[in-house]
């Protein structure tokens, strides 16, 4: 096994600063740093007086980067990758990869979590494929060359109909790159991902960690990628809609505004060892909510939904919530009684169940809903009561359930739930 020799090319911060962020971009196997054009594009137009760096790198035989002969790991990737970072300055960065360039990226950020700052994995998972199928598209390279597998690469990358309707799209062209990649590179790297098996690791990520699907990938589904985010301690999932297995190739914008997002809520903190907004916020929201629901409402992010998502979770729970002046209770309180005010119906729901999480009784909250009815109102106050039986009802019905279901419960056992 051998570190293959990569080359990368660098974009200076649009802005100069003292201390400029750097993020590296790894391109999809059977493509070029160039699959990041239009994501860069994107980038900068959204951020004109930027200072962010920018560097993207080639996979071994692809575009810049020289053609291998021997074999080689993911994890020698990785280090191949950090070979380019120093010669570009060194220090710590933020990572995002695509497919193969996410694997790397994953590798890069499990071996070397002092050198991730954030990190984002696209159309990629801890294991791909299987490694049968990387080992006979190996071989069938090595027989017929990359041109074989033009037909193969348009229905897996590309949305069905995408091409059709955008002919003159960038993305067109990377069909033919495809059979300008040197063989026997393309074979190597086709067997490293044979080989590739990083889930049992997964649970040691530290870095902030953004997931991205396309909604019509086959090769990386967007269950595979919600599985694959369930299993990371700071994970979050979102789908770019109308796009295949190279989501930000197709869609650069979306992809431009899920990256902004992700590096804006995965700023260094302020003090050493601190967490960010974004990260104290998720613990918050989890213990206030549970899991259950967040999960939900991260599974349901999308392009579009994303800054709000992050919106509320460094502002309302990383900052608000997380503040000592009010305890939990206090804030449950206070919260009721404003979306009752406000007749914040979907709202109530949910903080009718946090307000249980946070220690009220089943009477206090109804004690909270009368108190404001004063202020408010009789009707906003009246269906805000109608929801919280309605909560309280379910809780029980799904206490009966368990119990039900659980022989050993005690008699009590759902009472004491409510």
């Amino acid at each position: 096994m051998t570190i293959p020799r990569l080359r990368g090319a660098f974009a200076p911060g649009t802005q100069p600063a003292a201390q400029n962020e750097l993020l590296v971009l790894l391109p999809s196997l059977g493509t070029t740093m160039a699959l990041w054009d239009g994501t860069v594009e994107a980038l900068r137009a959204s951020t004109p007086g930027s200072t962010l760096r920018i560097l993207r790198v080639d996979l071994p035989g692809h575009g810049s980067s020289p053609a291998v002969a021997e074999p080689f790991t993911i994890a020698e990737l990785a280090d191949a990758v950090l070979g380019v970072v120093e010669e570009a300055g060194g220090g710590a960065f933020h990572l995002a990869g695509l497919s193969l360039g996410g694997a790397i990226a994953l590798e890069l950020a499990l071996a070397h979590p002092e050198r991730v700052k954030s990190l984002a994995l696209f159309c990629t998972d801890s294991k791909i494929g299987t490694t049968e199928g990387w080992e006979q598209r190996a071989a069938a390279v090595r027989a017929s060359g990359t041109a074989s597998l033009v037909t193969g690469s348009a229905e897996r990358w590309f949305a069905l109909g995408f091409l059709e309707q955008h002919p003159l799209s960038p993305a067109a062209r990377f069909l033919s790159t495809l059979i300008d990649i040197d063989d026997e590179s393309y074979a190597r790297c086709n067997e490293a991902l044979a080989a590739f098996d990083r889930t049992a690791s997964l649970g040691s990520l530290r870095a902030p960690v953004l997931v991205v699907s396309g909604e019509h990938d086959a090769v990386t589904t967007p269950e595979a990628m919600q599985t694959l985010t369930e299993r990371i301690p700071n994970g979050y999932h979102s789908t770019i809609a109308g796009t295949a297995h190279l989501a930000a190739l197709e869609d650069p914008d979306a992809a431009a505004r899920l990256l902004t997002t992700h590096l804006r809520a995965s700023a260094s903190p302020a003090q050493p060892g601190a967490t960010s907004p974004h990260e104290q916020g998720m613990r918050v929201r989890r213990e206030v909510l549970g899991d259950a629901h967040v999960d939900r409402a991260v599974a349901g992010t999308t392009a579009e939904t994303a800054p709000f998502q992050d919106f509320i979770t460094r502002y309302a729970w990383g900052e608000i919530w997380a503040r000592d002046e009010l305890s939990r209770r206090e804030r449950s309180i206070a919260t009721l009684a404003s979306l009752v005010t406000g007749s914040h119906e979907a709202e109530i729901r949910m903080h009718v169940r946090a307000a249980l999480t946070n220690g009220l009784t089943r009477a206090e909250i109804a004690e909270v809903i009368l108190h404001t009815a004063l202020y408010a109102g009789l009707p906003p106050a009246n269906g805000a009561l109608g929801i919280a039986k309605e909560v309280f009802a379910d809780l029980d019905a799904a206490s009966t359930a368990d119990t039900a279901e659980s022989p050993e419960s005690s008699p009590n056992e759902g009472a004491e739930r409510g």
